[in-house]
């Protein structure tokens, strides 16, 4: 029922975005006189940010459609290489025609799936762009998945990974960003236990939980301290009848929201009243910076109760991975016999998400790797965002992880 209760709330706020709407279009109007007063201004910004707050956000799109190559700007078209039912492999594929001989590192670039649009990267894209063949893996909204397509857990996302870096092809990389870093990690491991060619030159690593036990945060908090039982019955609920994923039991992405949200309310609460003061003085750059920022935060997408819940239990329960027992169909994951990647760990000193030292113990867990082959930077005053987005990551972070690529391309 909480799905259920949640879609109609949503349905019956919709007199109000409209109300909200029209109210908004009445005050902005240039040929309302009150329009230009302050009763005016604070009438259509109040009205604009309560439509934006009770409005449904899809998914966005990444809307990057240039980049810059050796000074010069160049088209950039979105192609789907490989479609599957719960995530494709999308490549940015830049014109460089008049450029034949430029031979980038291809990289991949594995998005999160928790509760957000791998789009939440598109800065981390953006700035990968001008000197690497990017490829992303675009996971799809759970609720949009008919149930006649199967489930999908931690072990598929494994293999997803795995069948995407082979698409590819040598010589590849692979940024994981966040909760991507363990099943990455696990991918790493089979293909290198299997002695896999097309395993990649080097894995990057940014803010991912390998191992939880290390500063443990709030999100780690809750998961050690309710019950596999208590997730079954609290957060998993059944996609309402009206999408295509009707029936199938998933962890709604609303929930993950909300969760971000409480945790950092009151940065939430000052934002928007921030917003309702730029939109009084009219300071439209700030504001639009708001607006663009809330699009993508508050697009959120569900996740298939089998991945969240095996998730929970073998990455933040068990801590398999870190612990060495971590068997995924049949098949145990290895670390240590990773030899041929690189290996880069990223984190932030502010993370409230995945703490510090978290992701660098992966380095811990692959002896294999020759030492002048790893490599960990922390990024001081940033948060879990501010690793793979923002000024911080285009200026500090990302030529550190450029370096690193290029060192292990040849």
């Amino acid at each position: 029922m909480l799905y259920h209760l949640y879609h109609w709330n949503r349905q019956l706020s919709q007199p109000v975005r409209m109300a909200a709407d029209w109210i908004e279009d009445i005050y902005s109007s240039p040929y309302n006189p009150w329009s230009q007063t302050h009763f005016g201004k604070s009438m259509a910004a109040g009205a604009e940010i309560i439509s934006r707050l009770t409005r449904d956000y899809g998914e966005p799109d990444f809307a990057l459609t240039s980049t810059v190559v050796d000074g010069r700007e160049v088209a950039v078209n979105e192609e789907i290489l490989v479609r599957k039912p719960f995530g494709n492999l999308v490549r940015f594929r830049r014109d460089l025609a008049s450029r034949p001989a430029r031979q980038d590192p291809k990289v991949l670039v594995v998005a999160p799936m928790s509760g957000h649009f791998a789009t939440l990267l598109r800065g981390t894209v953006q700035a990968l762009l001008p000197e690497h063949d990017v490829h992303i893996t675009d996971w799809i909204d759970a609720r949009q998945v008919p149930l006649a397509q199967g489930n999908f857990d931690l072990d598929d996302y494994i293999d997803y990974v795995m069948e995407f870096l082979r698409y590819i092809g040598p010589p590849a990389h692979v940024i994981a960003v966040c909760q991507p870093s363990v099943p990455v990690m696990g991918a790493a491991s089979l293909m290198a236990a299997a002695d896999d060619p097309r395993q990649p030159r080097s894995i990057t690593l940014m803010g991912g939980p390998i191992d939880t036990r290390i500063s443990p945060t709030v999100p780690n908090d809750l998961a050690t301290r309710n019950s596999m039982m208590w997730f079954r019955q609290a957060v998993i609920a059944n996609v309402p009848f009206g999408f295509p994923g009707f029936m199938r039991r998933v962890y709604p992405g609303f929930l993950q929201l909300s969760s971000f949200i409480t945790m950092n309310l009151d940065r939430h609460i000052n934002a928007h009243v921030r917003q309702f003061e730029h939109l009084v003085r009219g300071d439209g750059d700030s504001a639009e910076g708001h607006r663009t920022f809330y699009d993508e935060y508050l697009a959120v997408m569900d996740l298939t109760a089998e991945f969240y819940l095996q998730t929970i239990q073998v990455v933040f329960k068990e801590h398999q991975l870190p612990r060495g027992v971590w068997v995924s169909r049949g098949r145990p994951i290895d670390p240590s016999r990773i030899t041929a990647p690189a290996l880069m760990t990223v984190e932030g000193e502010l993370d409230d998400i995945s703490g510090v030292g978290q992701t660098k113990a992966a380095h811990t867990l692959t002896p294999n790797i020759a030492p002048e082959r790893h490599a960990h930077y922390e990024q001081p005053a940033v948060g879990h965002y501010g690793i793979f987005n923002g000024r911080k990551w285009r200026e500090q972070i990302m030529p550190r992880v450029r370096e690193f690529i290029r060192a292990n391309d040849r």
